[in-house]
């Protein structure tokens, strides 16, 4: 029997895994206190909603990726402070992130997010790491799904050029 053969969870973690494992779980962790600000600076309802599900679920990330990490005699990235509530009144003006920079911003988190984990899942020997990044690549596709929406529905979505008139093509 080999090294990789029987319970995954048993089988020793590569380099390559334990960087991509300590950086989605850092990665969790620093969204969890960005997000927890951007939800002091939104006042749009349907935006906090999805602040908070990304939240819950950079929590949930960090919590199983620090499991992992202990599990196999590796210390975590500590864990950011809680940060409290404040009024959005109470944020200057100049200060304040406004509701379309905010939506950008946690689409554009979303969609690197994806490509991390998709990278990750493509560098995994484990499968139970593999399969743990293809549920974190699904739940954030889901996410982005729901972020395009609302971009969408609150006019807030900046289009790439658009191509509108095709150049001719040159004789030869």
């Amino acid at each position: 029997m080999g090294i990789l053969s029987g319970n995954p969870k048993d089988e020793p973690m590569h380099y390559g895994e334990i960087s991509n494992v300590f950086m989605a779980s850092s990665a969790a962790k620093g969204a969890i206190s960005c997000y927890q600000a951007y939800l002091n600076h939104s006042g749009d309802k349907d935006l906090k909603k999805i602040l908070e599900n990304l939240i819950d679920q950079a929590k949930s990330e960090s919590k199983e990726l620090d499991a992992l990490l202990i599990n196999n005699g590796i210390t975590p990235a500590p864990t950011m402070p809680e940060r409290p509530s404040v009024k959005l009144e109470d944020i200057p003006a100049g200060a304040r992130f406004t509701d379309p920079e905010i939506a950008i911003k946690i689409a554009t988190d979303t969609s690197m997010g994806i490509v991390a984990c998709s990278q990750a899942m493509g560098q995994s020997i484990r499968i139970d790491i593999g399969a743990l990044f293809a549920k974190y690549h699904l739940a954030k596709a889901a996410q982005g799904v729901k972020i395009l929406d609302l971009l969408k529905d609150k006019g807030w979505l900046i289009f790439p050029p658009l191509q509108v008139k095709r150049p001719e093509t040159a004789k030869v």
